[in-house]
């Protein structure tokens, strides 16, 4: 099989602004899913594009979004915010790494970019929507908010663009792109780009539903999960695996390692673990405070932390480079996510090792996964003789908002009624 010619940006004829900025972030040829994407977007027509983590999508949206813009001005509403493309993610770090990347491809162009997103800064993020906006990206539920209190309008939208679509329905806010979609000028009348790591049947209705003739691109579909991924299993009891995990910590001279469990709980737990025997480990999941899961972020991406700790909230969406390697302490329930787990490692062309444990409670999902990515993992062994000796955390008790360990609040037993004792 020969090897497909790789395609420079310059012979895209994009406008010399765009060149600037693609020169600015350092591409030289295209990624196949842009080579595929590109010439087409480029002229107009809608993309659903599927591809692994990692391969470039994001790059291939920007473009096709801001050639759309430079090549197409138009006069938009002067009495409010009115942007002229939304790009629409289902995560805050996705939608915050997009508008990073945003201001690279776009620093020449003028464009006025801005990123919304839950958690954090309400009325920082609405003053600056209000003062105006081209390019609005963001997570649906903040978008929603602004846009039903009036503070940006719809009716000029010239680029709509959704990225990871499959996560928007593993998440619920399908709801609330429909409610978006209708809300936008007609299919015909602007570029619809949808991205996704699969283009499975509800995503492709939704692109049908909303698009205008889309161009279904794949990049191997079969091959799901990335080449330079180095992948090996082992088969640890449940009584081994956190003895497994520090062993392994130790001998790899853990840098920017993610570790990917299954529960908030888990995670907490790890985080007591690792820290207790020497390790810099912080646990990420979703209702970690917006201001600190951006600062543990910061951290990690600089290499002062590491080693984080995921729940799958954080398995898509963050963009960290040269990750070393991924460890799954938890199999995922759903082989989709194994796949986007360790796509954190292997990005855009660098190497990286994804470790799994295969335990007692886990490792019933292991012949989807294997299944699902059209290989068997290779297996790894270990004696237990070889496992480090560890320090296990003290207990802490789980806490629930308002209540004592437990949940239960002081004074009281449940159901809020005053204690009395039993009569004999």
């Amino acid at each position: 099989m020969t090897e497909e010619k790789k395609i420079p940006f310059t012979d895209l004829n994009l406008p010399e602004a765009l060149l600037d900025g693609v020169r600015t972030a350092g591409f030289e040829y295209c990624t196949p899913i842009q080579a595929k994407t590109l010439p087409q977007a480029l002229q107009g027509r809608d993309i659903a594009g599927q591809a692994q983590t990692g391969t470039g999508k994001t790059a291939a949206f920007l473009l096709a979004t801001m050639n759309k813009l430079l090549t197409n001005p138009i006069e938009t509403d002067k009495k409010a915010s009115s942007p002229r493309a939304l790009l629409i993610a289902p995560t805050r770090e996705l939608a915050i790494q997009i508008h990073a990347d945003a201001l690279i491809l776009g620093k020449s162009t003028g464009f006025r970019m801005q990123v919304v997103f839950g958690g954090t800064d309400y009325d920082k993020q609405r003053n600056s929507l209000e003062a105006g906006v081209d390019i609005l990206i963001g997570t649906p539920g903040r978008l929603i908010d602004y846009y039903k209190q009036g503070v940006f309008t719809l009716n000029h939208i010239q680029v709509i663009v959704l990225d990871e679509a499959d996560r928007m329905f593993d998440l619920g806010f399908i709801k609330d792109i429909r409610y978006v979609l209708r809300h936008l000028p007609p299919p015909d009348q602007r570029l619809n780009l949808m991205f996704s790591a699969t283009l499975n049947q509800r995503v492709l209705e939704l692109a049908y539903e909303h698009m205008n003739e889309p161009e279904t691109v794949r990049i191997e579909p079969d091959k799901l999960t990335a080449d330079n991924v180095t992948q090996i299993v082992y088969f640890p009891s449940n009584e081994e695996k956190a003895a497994l995990l520090i062993t392994l910590l130790r001998k790899m001279d853990a840098v920017r390692t993610m570790v990917f469990v299954n529960t908030k709980r888990q995670a907490e737990y790890l985080e007591r673990l690792m820290q207790h025997n020497g390790f810099e480990a912080r646990a990420i999941s979703g209702d970690v405070p917006q201001n600190k899961r951006m600062r543990m972020l910061g951290d990690f991406q600089s290499g002062a932390l590491p080693v984080l700790i995921a729940t799958d909230v954080a398995s898509r969406g963050l963009h960290v480079p040269n990750v070393s390697h991924v460890i799954n302490y938890d199999l995922p329930q759903d082989q989709e996510d194994y796949v986007h787990r360790i796509g954190r490692t292997a990005r855009a062309g660098a190497s990286g090792d994804a470790i799994s444990f295969a335990c007692e409670t886990s490792a019933f999902t292991l012949p989807d996964i294997e299944k699902y990515i059209g290989y068997r993992i290779p297996t790894g062994s270990y004696s237990p003789a070889e496992l480090a000796e560890i320090k296990q955390p003290p207990y802490v008790p789980r806490r629930r908002p308002g209540g004592r360990p437990g949940g239960q609040s002081a004074g009281k037993s449940h159901g809020n009624k005053p204690h009395r004792p039993r009569r004999r």
